[in-house]
């Protein structure tokens, strides 16, 4: 809502970064029709957070146990180790005061780990106090080069630094490229709650009260039925998300 405090902010160090997107319910278009209009559970996985994108057009390779780049309008592929995008190094020198000249983030690094390299989104980003956000790759968009995401989680309410992602090349002597038009990764908020060993318990069905079969058959009852409306469950959750938003 407008009057609400933000639950993220990111602040952009490289003028060029794409601004980072609302993820899209249909996966930026990937998702098909069927599943677009029936399955709630994949839109929402697919809409929940923000697409962020490469700042600039660039491409990786791996050689053996080394890896190399390039970005658009370079003259050539160098030995990857610790790179920046072109103009930041002078963008930062602007617009940092001098205590904080010496820490500029590197926009691109080699791990240790053959292939494995660290992006920099050119954003850093804060959270609202118990805030968290899971740094992943696009949710049900699937990945047509070769490489994979890593998934991390940070307490970016107390740790205030370059919003990254890290992916492992998996494929050598073959270019991956990556660019500013297609979602790099996706950015998800989560109550710190949620993830520091919250407590569960684990019932047999013979514990399972008479209130719980009501329920169980509500939620089954209708696939029984063969001439049943298509996509009822998320018809049901988008009619309860929209009186939720207008209660709230």
């Amino acid at each position: 809502m407008a009057d609400q405090e933000p639950v993220v902010r990111f602040h952009r160090l490289f003028s060029k970064a794409p601004k980072p997107r609302r993820a899209d319910d249909s996966a930026d278009g990937m998702m098909g029709v069927r599943a677009y209009r029936y399955c709630e559970a994949l839109r929402r996985a697919s809409g929940y957070g923000w697409y962020f994108f490469p700042p600039v057009n660039f491409s990786l390779r791996l050689e053996r146990n080394v890896t190399y780049w390039t970005y658009e309008g370079a003259k050539g592929w160098e030995t990857l180790r610790g790179a920046q995008y072109p103009g930041f190094r002078r963008q930062f020198a602007q617009a940092a005061p001098e205590e904080a000249q010496p820490c500029a983030p590197l926009c691109l690094a080699a791990a240790r780990e053959p292939g494995v390299v660290q992006i920099w989104s050119g954003y850093l980003a804060r959270t609202a106090p118990g805030w968290s956000l899971l740094s992943r790759g696009p949710a049900n968009i699937p990945v047509t080069e070769d490489y994979e995401h890593f998934e991390g989680m940070v307490d970016t309410d107390s740790w205030f630094g370059p919003l990254f992602i890290n992916v492992k090349l998996t494929r050598t002597n073959s270019d991956v490229r990556f660019h500013t038009r297609y979602p790099l990764f996706q950015v998800q908020p989560v109550l710190r709650e949620c993830y520091q060993n919250p407590a569960f318990e684990l019932l047999e069905g013979g514990d399972l009260k008479a209130d719980d079969w009501r329920r169980f058959v509500a939620t089954m009852d209708p696939n029984k039925d063969q001439d049943r409306a298509l996509g009822h469950y998320a018809a049901d959750a988008r009619r309860r998300s929209r009186r939720e938003l207008v209660e709230a």
